[in-house]
């Protein structure tokens, strides 16, 4: 029941992820949460590293489309100025915004990639649709709202379910 929080990747940031690989592998598409996995929750707009990894994504030649739980305002803010297709209230971890997305690209599952800092809304609703889910760490977990922080406390209950059945071990983070 639990292996459906567990990621296909698990990595630092968004910048440890080797792109090229995936799409060696046939991924043709990402699907990324925006607050805390791109930025800070509380950093309104993108910042020079990060510019530079988008323009990485589309050299290595996937698609990008942010899919974000948070409000048009605050995902526009970001995603506009970058020129990026985005989804707001995404309402993660329902599959709609997850369709919406690969419709979006013209992308099948298979094709796909979710990144993102939650087991509960990124992880789960990727994994529900066959997408190759990647965890990063939180960039700044203490500029979170209630359901982020409730979603994390539920998340180190499922972590402990996972690492008693031996599927989450801290080692193997980078697997």
């Amino acid at each position: 029941m639990f292996e459906k929080f567990m990621p296909k990747l698990r990595v630092d940031t968004v910048f440890d992820i080797d792109l090229e690989d995936l799409y060696d592998k046939g991924y043709r598409g990402i699907i990324t949460d925006l607050d805390n996995t791109l930025v800070g929750a509380k950093d309104p707009l993108s910042n020079p590293k990060l510019v530079a990894w988008f323009e990485y994504v589309k050299k290595c030649g996937f698609q990008l489309v942010i899919v974000s739980n948070n409000n048009m305002n605050r995902v526009s803010t970001f995603a506009t100025p970058l020129n990026i297709e985005f989804v707001h209230q995404a309402r993660k971890p329902s599959n709609a915004p997850f369709r919406r997305a690969m419709n979006m690209m013209n992308l099948q599952p298979q094709e796909t990639i979710v990144i993102g800092d939650q087991l509960m809304t990124d992880v789960l609703g990727g994994n529900r649709l066959g997408l190759f889910t990647v965890l990063v760490l939180p960039i700044s977990a203490g500029d979170e709202g209630i359901g982020t922080r409730i979603n994390r406390r539920l998340e180190r209950f499922v972590k402990g379910r996972l690492h008693k059945a031996g599927l989450w071990l801290e080692e193997d983070k980078k697997k």
